[in-house]
Protein backbone atom coordinates (compact mmCIF):
# COMPACT_ATOMS: atom_id res chain seq x y z
CA UNK A 1 0.00 0.00 0.00
CA UNK A 2 1.35 3.85 0.99
CA UNK A 3 4.42 4.98 2.32
CA UNK A 4 3.20 6.20 5.56
CA UNK A 5 0.20 8.21 5.05
CA UNK A 6 1.20 7.94 1.22
CA UNK A 7 0.79 6.38 -1.95
CA UNK A 8 2.26 6.97 -4.97
CA UNK A 9 0.20 7.63 -8.60
CA UNK A 10 1.70 4.08 -9.95
CA UNK A 11 0.55 1.99 -6.78
CA UNK A 12 -2.82 4.18 -6.74
CA UNK A 13 -3.32 2.73 -9.95
CA UNK A 14 -2.14 -0.90 -9.72
CA UNK A 15 -4.97 -0.67 -6.49
CA UNK A 16 -7.83 0.10 -8.68
CA UNK A 17 -7.08 -1.79 -11.67
CA UNK A 18 -7.01 -4.74 -9.29
CA UNK A 19 -10.26 -3.56 -8.55
CA UNK A 20 -9.27 -3.31 -4.67
CA UNK A 21 -12.54 -0.90 -2.73
CA UNK A 22 -11.09 2.03 -3.00
CA UNK A 23 -12.59 5.64 -1.88
CA UNK A 24 -10.70 9.12 -4.01
CA UNK A 25 -11.55 12.09 -2.69
CA UNK A 26 -10.67 15.48 -4.44
CA UNK A 27 -9.96 18.32 -2.14
CA UNK A 28 -9.47 20.61 -4.70
CA UNK A 29 -9.37 24.30 -3.07
CA UNK A 30 -6.78 27.13 -1.80
CA UNK A 31 -7.59 30.01 -0.48
CA UNK A 32 -8.17 33.03 -2.78
CA UNK A 33 -9.23 30.42 -5.22
CA UNK A 34 -13.21 29.58 -4.88
CA UNK A 35 -13.23 27.55 -7.79
CA UNK A 36 -12.27 24.35 -6.60
CA UNK A 37 -15.41 22.27 -7.86
CA UNK A 38 -15.36 24.01 -11.53
CA UNK A 39 -11.72 22.63 -11.47
CA UNK A 40 -13.15 18.95 -10.33
CA UNK A 41 -15.78 19.31 -13.05
CA UNK A 42 -12.68 20.20 -15.66
CA UNK A 43 -10.45 16.70 -14.58
CA UNK A 44 -10.35 14.58 -11.97
CA UNK A 45 -9.39 10.87 -11.07
CA UNK A 46 -11.91 8.56 -12.56
CA UNK A 47 -13.92 7.84 -9.65
CA UNK A 48 -13.09 10.88 -7.49
CA UNK A 49 -15.82 12.37 -5.40
CA UNK A 50 -15.46 16.15 -4.64
CA UNK A 51 -15.12 16.98 -0.63
CA UNK A 52 -15.59 21.08 -0.36
CA UNK A 53 -13.78 21.92 2.05
CA UNK A 54 -15.12 25.08 3.72
CA UNK A 55 -18.16 23.64 3.93
CA UNK A 56 -17.82 19.74 4.65
CA UNK A 57 -14.43 20.07 6.57
CA UNK A 58 -14.67 22.91 8.93
CA UNK A 59 -17.52 24.50 11.02
CA UNK A 60 -18.61 28.32 9.74
CA UNK A 61 -15.46 31.41 11.26
CA UNK A 62 -16.31 32.79 14.04
CA UNK A 63 -12.96 34.64 16.00
CA UNK A 64 -13.12 32.47 19.01
CA UNK A 65 -12.17 29.25 16.66
CA UNK A 66 -10.60 30.50 14.19
CA UNK A 67 -11.70 30.76 10.22
CA UNK A 68 -11.30 26.77 10.12
CA UNK A 69 -12.72 25.71 12.91
CA UNK A 70 -13.25 21.46 12.86
CA UNK A 71 -16.67 20.17 12.28
CA UNK A 72 -18.61 18.87 15.22
CA UNK A 73 -18.10 14.71 14.64
CA UNK A 74 -21.50 13.77 13.78
CA UNK A 75 -21.67 16.52 11.05
CA UNK A 76 -18.49 15.12 9.60
CA UNK A 77 -19.77 11.50 9.64
CA UNK A 78 -22.90 12.46 7.58
CA UNK A 79 -20.32 14.28 5.06
CA UNK A 80 -17.90 11.38 4.97
CA UNK A 81 -21.12 8.63 4.36
CA UNK A 82 -21.60 11.27 1.02
CA UNK A 83 -18.82 10.32 -0.36
CA UNK A 84 -19.56 6.86 0.37
CA UNK A 85 -17.40 5.88 2.72
CA UNK A 86 -18.15 2.24 4.29
CA UNK A 87 -16.45 0.44 7.29
CA UNK A 88 -13.47 -0.96 6.44
CA UNK A 89 -12.66 1.52 3.18
CA UNK A 90 -9.67 2.32 2.06
CA UNK A 91 -9.78 6.17 1.28
CA UNK A 92 -7.00 7.99 -1.02
CA UNK A 93 -7.45 11.59 -0.72
CA UNK A 94 -5.40 14.56 -3.15
CA UNK A 95 -5.51 18.01 -4.09
CA UNK A 96 -3.64 20.22 -7.00
CA UNK A 97 -1.73 21.83 -4.75
CA UNK A 98 1.27 19.35 -3.55
CA UNK A 99 -1.99 18.14 -0.83
CA UNK A 100 -1.92 21.55 0.99
CA UNK A 101 -5.58 21.07 1.43
CA UNK A 102 -6.25 17.33 1.10
CA UNK A 103 -4.17 16.91 4.38
CA UNK A 104 -6.88 18.33 6.15
CA UNK A 105 -9.29 15.58 5.12
CA UNK A 106 -6.39 13.18 6.02
CA UNK A 107 -5.76 13.96 9.30
CA UNK A 108 -9.79 14.30 10.39
CA UNK A 109 -10.20 10.87 9.09
CA UNK A 110 -7.37 9.52 10.64
CA UNK A 111 -8.79 11.72 14.16
CA UNK A 112 -11.86 9.86 13.50
CA UNK A 113 -10.64 6.50 13.80
CA UNK A 114 -10.43 5.50 9.93
CA UNK A 115 -6.96 3.47 9.65
CA UNK A 116 -6.74 2.96 5.90
CA UNK A 117 -6.31 6.50 4.75
CA UNK A 118 -3.66 7.81 2.45
CA UNK A 119 -2.31 11.08 0.26
CA UNK A 120 -1.86 10.61 -3.21
CA UNK A 121 2.26 12.22 -3.12
CA UNK A 122 2.43 14.77 -5.82
CA UNK A 123 -1.86 14.93 -6.52
CA UNK A 124 -3.31 15.49 -9.36
CA UNK A 125 -0.19 16.72 -11.11
CA UNK A 126 1.39 13.37 -10.28
CA UNK A 127 -1.29 11.17 -11.59
CA UNK A 128 -1.04 13.30 -14.98
CA UNK A 129 2.65 13.28 -14.91
CA UNK A 130 2.53 9.50 -14.92
CA UNK A 131 0.66 9.49 -18.08
CA UNK A 132 -2.63 8.18 -16.64
CA UNK A 133 -5.99 9.16 -17.34
CA UNK A 134 -8.74 12.01 -15.50
CA UNK A 135 -12.51 12.35 -15.99
CA UNK A 136 -14.87 15.12 -16.36
CA UNK A 137 -18.07 15.89 -14.83
CA UNK A 138 -19.78 14.40 -11.02
CA UNK A 139 -19.20 11.49 -9.31
CA UNK A 140 -22.51 11.00 -7.19
CA UNK A 141 -21.41 7.73 -5.03
CA UNK A 142 -23.88 6.21 -3.06
CA UNK A 143 -24.48 6.71 0.49
CA UNK A 144 -21.87 5.03 2.73
CA UNK A 145 -22.55 3.55 6.17
CA UNK A 146 -19.25 4.31 7.80
CA UNK A 147 -19.15 4.80 11.66
CA UNK A 148 -16.83 7.36 12.93
CA UNK A 149 -15.57 8.51 16.07
CA UNK A 150 -13.21 11.32 17.32
CA UNK A 151 -9.59 12.10 19.57
CA UNK A 152 -7.63 9.92 17.52
CA UNK A 153 -4.83 12.42 16.92
CA UNK A 154 -3.37 14.55 19.49
CA UNK A 155 -4.78 17.90 19.54
CA UNK A 156 -4.20 21.33 21.79
CA UNK A 157 -6.00 24.36 22.46
CA UNK A 158 -4.80 27.92 23.12
CA UNK A 159 -4.07 27.66 26.54
CA UNK A 160 -1.59 24.71 26.12
CA UNK A 161 -0.39 26.08 22.47
CA UNK A 162 0.53 29.61 24.66
CA UNK A 163 2.70 27.14 27.12
CA UNK A 164 3.87 24.80 24.44
CA UNK A 165 7.07 26.25 24.27
CA UNK A 166 8.39 25.70 27.86
CA UNK A 167 8.49 21.85 27.71
CA UNK A 168 8.09 21.42 23.87
CA UNK A 169 8.66 22.24 20.04
CA UNK A 170 5.68 24.36 18.84
CA UNK A 171 6.15 24.65 14.91
CA UNK A 172 4.95 27.83 13.12
CA UNK A 173 3.74 25.96 9.39
CA UNK A 174 2.95 29.38 7.60
CA UNK A 175 5.11 31.53 5.27
CA UNK A 176 8.59 32.82 7.19
CA UNK A 177 7.25 36.41 6.22
CA UNK A 178 4.05 35.50 7.83
CA UNK A 179 5.54 34.46 11.32
CA UNK A 180 7.96 37.39 11.48
CA UNK A 181 5.14 39.60 11.75
CA UNK A 182 5.86 41.34 7.87
CA UNK A 183 2.64 40.76 6.24
CA UNK A 184 -0.45 39.42 7.67
CA UNK A 185 -2.84 38.81 4.47
CA UNK A 186 -6.03 37.15 6.54
CA UNK A 187 -5.75 37.03 10.17
CA UNK A 188 -6.00 40.16 12.41
CA UNK A 189 -2.85 41.31 14.12
CA UNK A 190 0.57 39.88 12.63
CA UNK A 191 3.52 38.01 13.72
CA UNK A 192 3.39 34.44 15.65
CA UNK A 193 3.03 32.75 19.64
CA UNK A 194 5.47 33.37 21.48
CA UNK A 195 8.19 30.81 21.87
CA UNK A 196 7.07 28.92 17.84
CA UNK A 197 9.72 28.02 15.81
CA UNK A 198 9.30 29.07 11.48
CA UNK A 199 8.92 25.62 9.85
CA UNK A 200 7.11 26.69 6.78
CA UNK A 201 5.06 24.07 5.14
CA UNK A 202 5.90 24.54 1.89
CA UNK A 203 9.68 23.52 2.85
CA UNK A 204 8.21 19.65 2.63
CA UNK A 205 7.89 19.77 -1.01
CA UNK A 206 10.07 19.47 -3.75
CA UNK A 207 9.58 21.20 -6.81
CA UNK A 208 7.02 19.18 -8.24
CA UNK A 209 4.92 18.85 -4.91
CA UNK A 210 5.92 15.86 -3.63
CA UNK A 211 6.65 15.38 -0.08
CA UNK A 212 10.69 14.75 0.67
CA UNK A 213 12.18 12.05 1.09
CA UNK A 214 11.62 10.19 4.32
CA UNK A 215 15.15 10.62 5.58
CA UNK A 216 15.21 14.46 3.75
CA UNK A 217 12.09 15.24 5.87
CA UNK A 218 13.80 13.61 9.58
CA UNK A 219 16.98 16.08 8.92
CA UNK A 220 14.82 18.84 8.03
CA UNK A 221 12.82 18.20 11.69
CA UNK A 222 15.76 17.49 13.68
CA UNK A 223 17.48 20.38 12.65
CA UNK A 224 14.65 21.96 14.29
CA UNK A 225 15.11 20.10 17.41
CA UNK A 226 12.13 17.75 16.51
CA UNK A 227 13.88 14.13 18.38
CA UNK A 228 12.09 11.50 20.68
CA UNK A 229 11.22 12.56 23.91
CA UNK A 230 9.85 16.48 22.75
CA UNK A 231 6.40 16.98 21.94
CA UNK A 232 6.01 18.40 19.01
CA UNK A 233 2.75 20.80 17.70
CA UNK A 234 2.46 22.35 15.11
CA UNK A 235 -0.14 25.63 13.87
CA UNK A 236 -0.69 27.44 10.48
CA UNK A 237 -3.10 30.17 9.40
CA UNK A 238 -6.53 28.07 10.20
CA UNK A 239 -5.51 24.72 11.25
CA UNK A 240 -5.44 23.37 7.27
CA UNK A 241 -1.82 23.02 5.93
CA UNK A 242 -0.15 22.57 9.66
CA UNK A 243 -2.54 18.91 8.92
CA UNK A 244 0.12 18.35 6.07
CA UNK A 245 3.15 19.36 8.55
CA UNK A 246 1.39 16.66 10.67
CA UNK A 247 1.88 14.35 8.01
CA UNK A 248 5.24 15.10 6.99
CA UNK A 249 6.82 15.21 10.76
CA UNK A 250 4.83 11.24 10.58
CA UNK A 251 6.72 10.92 7.41
CA UNK A 252 9.81 11.51 9.19
CA UNK A 253 9.21 9.33 12.43
CA UNK A 254 7.58 11.54 14.87
CA UNK A 255 4.22 12.09 15.92
CA UNK A 256 3.59 15.59 16.17
CA UNK A 257 -0.36 17.56 17.99
CA UNK A 258 -2.47 19.90 15.70
CA UNK A 259 -3.74 23.05 16.77
CA UNK A 260 -7.16 23.33 15.08
CA UNK A 261 -7.67 26.95 15.71
CA UNK A 262 -3.94 28.14 14.86
CA UNK A 263 -3.17 31.54 14.64
CA UNK A 264 -6.52 33.15 13.23
CA UNK A 265 -7.97 31.68 16.76
CA UNK A 266 -4.99 33.09 18.43
CA UNK A 267 -4.58 36.37 16.97
CA UNK A 268 -8.14 37.17 17.37
CA UNK A 269 -8.08 37.25 21.06
CA UNK A 270 -6.83 40.73 22.46
CA UNK A 271 -5.65 38.98 25.52
CA UNK A 272 -3.56 36.78 23.98
CA UNK A 273 0.36 37.73 23.42
CA UNK A 274 2.02 38.02 19.82
CA UNK A 275 5.56 38.15 19.01
CA UNK A 276 6.97 39.40 15.91
CA UNK A 277 10.64 39.14 14.10
CA UNK A 278 12.58 35.99 13.41
CA UNK A 279 13.01 35.16 17.11
CA UNK A 280 10.95 32.20 18.76
CA UNK A 281 10.32 35.19 21.79
CA UNK A 282 10.01 37.98 19.34
CA UNK A 283 12.59 40.64 18.24
CA UNK A 284 10.48 43.12 16.48
CA UNK A 285 8.24 46.44 17.22
CA UNK A 286 5.01 45.52 18.18
CA UNK A 287 2.70 44.61 15.22
CA UNK A 288 0.33 47.14 13.63
CA UNK A 289 0.12 45.39 10.37
CA UNK A 290 -3.61 44.83 9.25
CA UNK A 291 -5.10 42.37 7.01
CA UNK A 292 -5.09 42.60 3.56
CA UNK A 293 -1.08 43.37 3.10
CA UNK A 294 -0.13 40.49 0.72
CA UNK A 295 1.83 37.89 0.93
CA UNK A 296 1.93 33.75 1.22
CA UNK A 297 -0.88 32.34 2.63
CA UNK A 298 -0.43 29.09 4.67
CA UNK A 299 -3.96 28.55 5.93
Amino acid sequence: MGTGPLISAADLAERLEQGSRTVLLDVRWALGDPHGHAHYLAGHLPGAVYVDLPGELAAPAEPSRGRHPLPAAADFQVAARGWGINDGDTVVAYDDSGNLAAARLWWMLRDAGLGEVYLLDGGLAAWRAAGLPVESGTVAPSEGNVTLGTGNMPVLDAGAAGTWADTGLLLDARAGERYRGEVEPVDPRAGHIPGALSAPTSDNLDGDGRFLPAADLNARFTGLGVRAGVPVAVYCGSGVTAAHEVAALEIAGFRAALYPGSFSEWSNNPELPVATGAAPRGDGPPSGIAPGHGGTVAL
